[in-house]
């Protein structure tokens, strides 16, 4: 059996990390250390020392941006960098808020709050890997990070900016400003946390275990079809309402309709709907791997129609072979319409075909995350004139969820190729 090829470690974004965090000592070094007594020819070095520890704060909170940019548009998104990068930035600000304690500018409960919300976040993902899943980052855990920087280089300088403010420090607005971004950034703190027991209260025993998470409701197509579309995007329907019941049930039909004999029924529908309307058709594939293709270019003849199929299987593939967005795959994640999309409208440039569909889907074991369970599937198609998609719910194995979505994405070819 080949082995998969190994991650690069020493990729240029993971050097940006790991240096970011090498300089965090040299910033606790230039904010706490009486320096500028070692170099007497520094005239007001007291002074202006605030704001050369909130440079080098600055300049090294600015290289998160500079290792997520390299490691997106490079292709080189390694799981050491989604471990590593989150942790220079706790790294960072922690270093910050015990050395403003230090100096007694800022009250050790502020540091305790945020402390303590690092350490029970970073306990709840590491529960979730265990069993699998990833939690996605919110926009509340971004806008906190960004507020609490931003509050952090406010308290640094406070003290270098001259003030006639005497004993009352509520005379100085640049107190009242730093304060009042570090109530935000505690706020956002807390809300953030709250946020990840939500996504996790499954796994942490707060939701009954029988039930699964859900997305919320997506503005997706109707169904192309009847059939296994139809029953696929009931079933959908089916986990959102929790409704085991019902799931069992469509299980069963889904099953009995993926049959190797339907299968090839319905590839040489499109292929003969296809052939009759002078419309060629191409594939973009995650989760199948190529399936899709597989089961129409085994139908005799299909070569009049087939363009090709383009097996993405991997990010890096979908950003270089199908254009598909880096900012798009790191917010939406890979399982999500608008990558289904890009995918199909890319699959059409690149092959140069009239009709393309796109699948992108988690097929299991592993892999489900918050909202998007094992099973989750997007299916995306896309002519000269729109581009469209729609989310199902494939139950299974993983070999029954790679053969039902193959099922799935050949009627909906079937349903474009055929005259309407």
């Amino acid at each position: 059996m080949a082995q998969e090829p190994q991650e690069r470690l020493w990729t240029p974004a993971n050097i940006v990390t790991l240096t970011r965090i090498c300089f965090v000592p040299v910033f606790v070094v230039v904010f706490l250390a009486p320096w500028f007594d070692w170099f007497p020819f520094l005239d007001g070095g007291e002074v202006w020392k605030p704001w050369v520890a909130a440079a080098v704060f600055v300049l090294i909170a600015a290289t998160d941006a500079l290792d997520g940019y390299l490691a997106r548009s490079r292709g080189e998104v390694t799981n050491f960098g989604k471990f590593m990068d989150p942790l220079a930035d706790k790294i960072l600000v922690l270093a910050a808020l015990l050395s403003l304690t230090e100096l007694g500018v800022l009250p050790a409960w502020v540091t305790l709050i945020i402390m303590s919300r690092e350490f029970i976040v970073s306990g709840i993902r590491m529960i979730a890997a265990n069993q699998g899943t990833v939690i996605a980052a919110s926009w509340y855990g971004k806008a906190k990070t960004v507020t609490q920087m931003v509050a952090i280089v406010l308290f640094i300088v406070m003290d270098g900016v001259p003030f006639e403010s005497g004993d009352n420090p509520l005379q100085n607005p640049l107190y009242i400003i730093a304060w009042l971004v570090m109530i935000v950034a505690l706020v956002l703190t807390i809300v953030s946390m709250l946020d990840y027991f939500v996504k996790a209260k499954q796994l942490l025993g707060f939701a009954p275990s029988g039930k699964r998470a859900t997305a919320d409701p997506d503005t997706a197509a109707q169904p192309v079809s009847e059939s296994l579309i139809e029953l696929l995007a009931q079933n959908l329907d089916a986990t959102r309402a929790e409704d085991e019941t019902y799931t069992r049930a469509a299980t069963e039909a889904e099953l009995a309709l993926a049959q190797d004999r339907a299968l090839v029924e319905t590839a040489s529908s499109v292929i003969t709907a296809a052939a009759k309307r002078g419309v060629t058709i191409g594939t973009a594939e995650s989760l199948t791997g190529g399936g899709i293709c597989a089961a129409l270019t085994a139908v005799p003849g299909s070569s009049t129609v087939v363009r090709g199929g383009i097996a993405s299987y991997m990010n890096e593939v979908k950003y270089a072979a199908l254009h598909v967005g880096s900012r798009t795959l790191a917010d939406d994640g890979a399982v999500s319409k608008q990558v289904a999309l890009d995918m199909a409208r890319g699959a059409r440039q690149a092959l140069g075909c009239d009709v393309a569909v796109s699948v992108t889907g988690i097929a299991g074991p592993t892999g489900a995350e918050p909202g998007k369970p094992v099973g989750t599937v997007w299916i995306g198609w896309a002519n000269a004139h729109e581009a469209q998609a729609m989310r199902l719910f494939v139950p299974g194995d993983r070999s029954q969820v790679r053969r039902l979505t193959v099922r799935a994405a050949l009627e909906t070819l079937a349903s474009e190729v055929t005259e309407k």
